[in-house]
Order: structure tokens, then sequence, then C-alpha cells
């Protein structure tokens, strides 16, 4: 957080001294043209302060990383760095859409399938891998096993859509580093509890088979400070963009940590807002083919259509933030309840 609260107010001042401003859609909401030249590209000071504080937290702790952490991570800063690419191109070519969604999709298939490669893995003394051959949910679904490549297509589906979900939901002023804090600051305490009822500490029927859960806490909780102090300059009216490279890279960290601490399904709960915003997409895209030129909404994604309709700005954030909040809400009560039942 302290690094994020510095290192950002540091970004802006040098991203504007080198014009890198956010390019602005065309055809998006006619308020959002003031926001052209806003810096953007600021999800690289995040994805600097997560890392730099979970190794910093090895140091002083003098624990080892595991590998499920390290994946994690590496995901997380992959992803970001394909976004990276397509903030480089807005910023240096003047198109707003930067990067062609062929090689967009390149690139997430490529950090997504060598993550999940991995993650099947690196097994520890228990013989238990970073991630599973299993579909979970609160736990792995015994009767959803997957076989070989199916596994890697799994995973790959999960990344692709949590990380085009955050990305479209970053669309208004801390919109989306608001949401996506709430659901790391979930995922701290859900591994914590998975670290305190661990079958390799305390073995029962309602243990949970999670390889590194206490690591896993400690990135949840670096990525919950970093955003917590980017909101700082994020928040309307934002003094800087996350950009592709910070949107990605959150959807990429939300998904690893699902695959990681064995809640694949869940996570589209305690995520929420960014599924449907990304179904308000889909839904949008659908009915216009099929009704040949018709919306459902005025403005897709979502919060956009609330924008048509005379709402400010900050109070579509706001709401949003409530639903999200409800979301999060819902989801821990959900994943406690499956323990207090005993599954």
């Amino acid at each position: 957080m302290v690094l994020t609260l510095i290192g950002t107010r540091w970004a802006i001042t040098l991203l504007a001294k080198r014009g890198y401003g956010q390019e602005i859609r065309d055809d998006g909401p006619t308020s959002h043209h003031t926001k052209r030249g806003t810096p953007t590209m600021g999800g690289t000071v995040f994805i600097a302060a997560t890392i730099v504080g979970y190794f910093a937290a090895k140091l002083f702790t003098m624990t080892e990383p595991t590998a499920s952490a390290l994946l994690v991570l590496f995901l997380f800063a992959g992803m970001g760095a394909v976004g990276f690419l397509d903030d480089f191109i807005k910023i240096f070519r003047q198109r707003s859409l930067g990067l062609r969604s062929k090689a967009k999709l390149a690139g997430q298939t490529l950090i997504a399938v060598t993550f999940a490669v991995l993650a099947l893995q690196f097994p520890d003394e228990r013989g238990q891998r970073p991630a599973s051959p299993f579909i979970s949910f609160i736990r792995d679904i015994s009767w959803l096993h997957l076989a070989g490549v199916l596994v890697v297509i799994w995973i790959l589906l999960l990344i692709a859509g949590m990380s085009n979900g955050v990305n479209l939901a970053d669309g208004l002023d801390g919109l989306a580093t608001g949401a996506s804090m709430m659901v790391f600051g979930a995922y701290t305490l859900i591994c914590i509890w998975q670290f305190g009822q661990s079958c390799a500490t305390a073995p029962g029927a309602k243990c949970y088979e999670v390889r590194d859960p206490h690591d896993l806490a400690v990135v949840a909780a670096s990525l919950t400070g970093a955003l917590f102090g980017f909101l700082w300059w994020n928040a309307s009216p934002a003094k800087i963009f996350m950009g592709d490279t910070g949107s990605l890279s959150l959807g990429g960290a939300l998904s690893g940590m699902a695959v990681m601490t064995r809640t694949e399904l869940l996570v589209l709960l305690l995520g929420g807002l960014f599924v449907i915003i990304t179904a308000s997409v889909i839904l949008q895209v659908g009915w216009f083919k099929i009704t040949k030129g018709k919306r459902l909404f005025r403005m897709a994604p979502l919060h956009h259509h609330f924008e048509m309709l005379g709402w400010e700005q900050v109070n579509v954030v706001i709401r949003f933030w409530i639903i999200q909040g409800l979301c999060v809400v819902i989801g821990l009560g959900v994943f406690y309840a499956e323990w207090v039942t005993g599954g």
C-alpha cells in the first residue's frame, strides 16, 4: 500500500512528462473525451508493488517462496506484460484499440498455457500439486475429473474469462480497482482459513487439500494492499488509469488464486460484478445479431448503459461497488457454510 501510494504519484509525473496518455474510443460515452491524455499503464505500479511486498514479507520472515505463490505471481506479471504491449501500441500508434485481437489472444494463451502446465507439476512431500485435474467449487469435485490436455484447456478458459472480465470492467474511474480489491481481500481470508484447516496440519473430513494456503494469503494480502494505495489516485477524478497492463494482470491473478485454492467455480460468485459486466457484452452482441441491429442496452459494457441513462459516473461506480461487495459477502458465506455443514 505504501509503495503504490508513493509510487503512483511518481508514475503520474513521469508518464505525464513523457506524454503516455490514454486514447479514448470515439464510439464511447462523449463525457469520457475529457479523459483523453490521462496517464495510463498505472498497472505497472501495483504489479511492482505486489511483487516487492511479497518478497519483502519472505525476507522479513526468513521463509522461502512456495511454488503456488510464485506461479500466481508469474501469471499476474505475465498477463500484465501482454497488457503492457496493448497499452504501448495505444499510446505510440495513437490507436485506441491497441493490440489486434488475435495477437492479444495469442499472448494470453501463451502465458495461460505455461501457467497451467507448470501448475500441474511440483508435488510437495504429500504429493499435492499447486493445481488439480478436478474442476472445483469450494473443493475439488470428485466426479469432474479432467484428463490430460482438458485440464490445461479448462484453466486457459478460466484465465481468459477472468482477465477479459476485469478488462471490460475497467471503464470508469476506480471501478475495476475497487472491485478487485474486495475479491483479493476475500481471498486473503479464504487462504488463512484454509491454512488453519489444512489437511497437511489438521487432517479430517473438513480439511482442505491446498498446497500452500498460507503463502497464497500473503500474495492476496499484497495485492489487496497494492490496490488500496493505487485507488487513492485512480478514484474519480482519476489521475491515472491502470490500462490493460493492470486489468489483464488482475484478471490473471484472480483466476490463478481460484485455481490454486480449489475455488474455480466459487470465483464466479466472488467476482460476480465481472461476470455480470461480461454477460452484458455477450447479451448485447448476441441480441444485436439476432434482431439484425437492435440493442438490448444503450451501450455495453453495462456501466456505460447507466451512464447513457444519465447517471453520474461516481454513482455508477459506488453502486457497482455495492453489488461487488454483496457478491463477496455471499461468496464468503457460501464458502463458510460448506465447512459448517460438512460439504
